[in-house]
């Protein structure tokens, strides 16, 4: 099977994530929250033969390709078809709790590339943009062709951080009084006529913010992080170690926050008299800062150049006073 996606830092994760010496068991069990295509899976189970790994995933079509991909390792993989939100907040009880946990908050290549779903504005593909193609959530294309001018630019500033949003959502709503926008390449061009010639050559192409929002939308990104990071944290086993790899700042604002809570001696809030969320550390930050591709990795594989890992070790639950100033957007 020929794979497309090459996992980002994954080096990094393999040092910062071992499940190797104390307090691990035996054979240490670990969730993988984004599968994918297994890259990640494939790694962890390769470098380390007592591990045992769940791998979620809601894309019925790579999880298909995720288990041709990792049938070699047998019973030591585990796959579970939905959203890691639910599952985090909703922990089967037939797996032990986990040591270690990965969240790989990127897109896979597979969708860009192969899925045929509208996710890269390089194709002329069906403007759907879902994950999970069987859901019955809105699809970019209802977005694109049904909100109002103003919500629209908003949502393409919001989750895009895109300057000129105002422009291009003048220019989606323009071009709809023609038709309705179907395909992707129809939504990039429209893009790119919409905004100055001067921008339309720059370092990234005009189109990829509005790409970007237009995906975050459509599938909650944002809204699913704070709660679902929280409720794998506390699923942890103490002495157990959490991962999250972003690729914005939108992202990482929200995993850095949490865990900067985690850290913290006391996060109640001024007006509490007592505290309440116990009064010590939660976590241990293994990654100050959050660790970057090398320029090596960069030149192998591009996607990495805006990945951001960020690890945390378990001491204790956390509270909902950790998601102070956590925002889900």
């Amino acid at each position: 099977m020929e794979i497309v996606h090459t996992p980002v830092l994954l080096e990094p994760c393999l040092e910062l994530l071992s499940p190797e010496g104390e307090p691990y068991a035996a054979s240490p069990w670990m969730v993988d929250c984004t599968l994918g295509e297994g890259g990640h899976s494939f790694a962890f189970l390769s470098k380390f033969p007592a591990l045992n790994i769940i791998g979620i995933d809601a894309d019925s079509v790579i999880h298909a390709r995720a288990k041709q991909r990792l049938a070699q390792f047998g019973d030591r993989m585990h796959f579970y078809n939905g959203w890691f939100n639910d599952f985090h907040a909703h922990y089967p009880a037939e797996y032990p709790k986990p040591d270690l946990i990965l969240f790989d908050l990127g897109i896979s290549v597979f969708h860009y590339e192969r899925s045929g779903r509208g996710f890269s504005f390089r194709y002329d593909e069906p403007l759907d943009m879902r994950l999970d193609p069987d859901s019955e959530k809105e699809s970019a294309g209802d977005i694109v062709n049904g909100m109002r001018e103003e919500e629209l630019a908003n949502l393409i500033y919001l989750y895009g951080e895109e300057k000129l949003s105002r422009r291009i959502a003048r220019g989606i709503v323009e071009a709809r009084r023609g038709g309705r926008i179907e395909s992707s390449k129809a939504l990039a061009d429209i893009i790119f006529n919409a905004v100055p010639a001067s921008y339309r050559y720059g370092q990234i192409h005009p189109a990829t913010r509005t790409f970007q929002a237009l995906r975050i939308a459509v599938n909650s990104e944002l809204w699913h992080i704070p709660e679902a990071v929280h409720n794998a944290f506390n699923n942890l086993n103490a002495g157990g170690k959490l991962g999250v790899i972003t690729f914005h700042s939108l992202e990482d604002r929200i995993v850095k926050t949490y865990f900067r809570n985690l850290g913290r001696e006391c996060v109640c809030p001024p007006e509490v008299a007592v505290c309440r969320c116990g009064g010590t550390p939660c976590a241990e930050l293994l990654t100050r800062k959050p660790v970057g591709p090398t320029e090596q990795e960069i030149l192998e594989n591009s996607p990495s150049r805006s990945a951001k890992l960020r690890v945390v070790r378990k001491v204790r639950d956390a509270t909902e006073h950790h998601l102070l100033g956590v925002e889900g957007f």
